[in-house]
């Protein structure tokens, strides 16, 4: 999907619907069955159990027993982390991975509110922007989708990011194990990343099951894929200019980004975080599938 029809439009919820309903057809539904939620079906009463559940008004119609069978909550509790520093505002034309981060966070939203998971959205730059409590009625969820909404509006004003402190305040904040779902490009200062494998380090020792979309611009970002003639590059965080020529970096470049990148990638396996590379020309299906797989191993 286009992302500049997505800023455009703005309507996240009708968004995420559209997505998530036209790649599964069906939602979570739990195993286990208890009498403490909502109403599921009936079966026939089994002689000697307790008639507590019986439905009178149905045996007053069939003449027959019938016990009401409820779904169980599955109770998770799910934390969405959206980085919202200004190198997320790139490509500038798009807003590329803030819009495409935005409608993955929405959808993922969505199916959590199919579900009758809870729900909690945190948005961050070098500190904690924005932060909804974790529940999963209906009303809470839309006032996610609204935050959501705004995003697709926020202007770029040179923020800058701090992941690392935030994991670390998230990893206190949250007392009940849960499923943190991170969006970040990952884009920090290269001699914080210790810093920053250590905070991912902190939720997992904290319990949690983490969820990492790596999010980038892969044919800018990765393979450095520009037109050869004169650029003048500009650090979105701190405005720092440099004027260069393709040719003269781009081998160098490329192979710092991919050790970096692998770097994350031997730290998530040794943590046991499941780590997705998100590229936003790719569309929602690969985030849509990654979060489908995570939840139902954690049913």
């Amino acid at each position: 999907m286009d992302l500049a029809k997505i800023m455009a439009f703005g309507n996240v919820e009708f968004l995420a619907k559209q997505l998530v309903e036209g790649f599964i057809t069906g939602q979570h539904k739990s195993p286990f069955h208890g009498f403490s939620v909502e109403f599921a079906e009936h079966r026939l009463y089994n002689t000697g159990e307790s008639t507590r559940h019986i439905d009178w008004k149905v045996f007053a119609k069939t003449d027959k027993f019938f016990v009401k069978r409820y779904e169980e909550e599955t109770n998770l509790r799910c934390y969405i982390l959206l980085d919202t520093s200004s190198s997320m505002f790139f490509p500038e034309k798009t807003n590329g991975k803030l819009t495409f981060s935005t409608a993955s966070a929405a959808c993922i939203a969505y199916m959590l509110q199919k579900q009758k998971d809870a729900v909690s959205l945190t948005t961050f730059d070098d500190s904690i922007t924005l932060e909804t409590p974790v529940k999963s009625t209906k009303g809470h969820v839309y006032t996610i989708f609204q935050h959501l909404d705004n995003l697709l509006k926020l202007p770029n004003t040179g923020r800058k990011t701090n992941i690392a402190s935030i994991l670390h305040e998230m990893s206190e904040k949250i007392s009940k194990r849960a499923l943190v779902v991170l969006f970040t490009d990952m884009f920090d200062d290269f001699d914080k990343k210790e810093e920053l494998f250590e905070a991912l380090h902190h939720l997992k020792h904290n319990l949690h099951e983490v969820l990492l979309f790596h999010v980038s611009d892969k044919s800018k970002e990765q393979a450095f894929e520009y037109d050869e003639r004169p650029y003048e590059l500009t650090d979105v965080e701190t405005g720092e200019r440099i004027k260069i020529q393709p040719s003269q970096v781009k081998d160098e470049y490329i192979k710092a980004i991919a050790e970096y990148h692998q770097e994350i990638k031997l730290k998530c396996m040794q943590y046991k975080i499941d780590l997705i590379e998100a590229d936003i020309n790719e569309g929602f299906d690969q985030i849509l599938s990654a979060f489908f797989i995570k939840r139902a191993k954690m049913v």
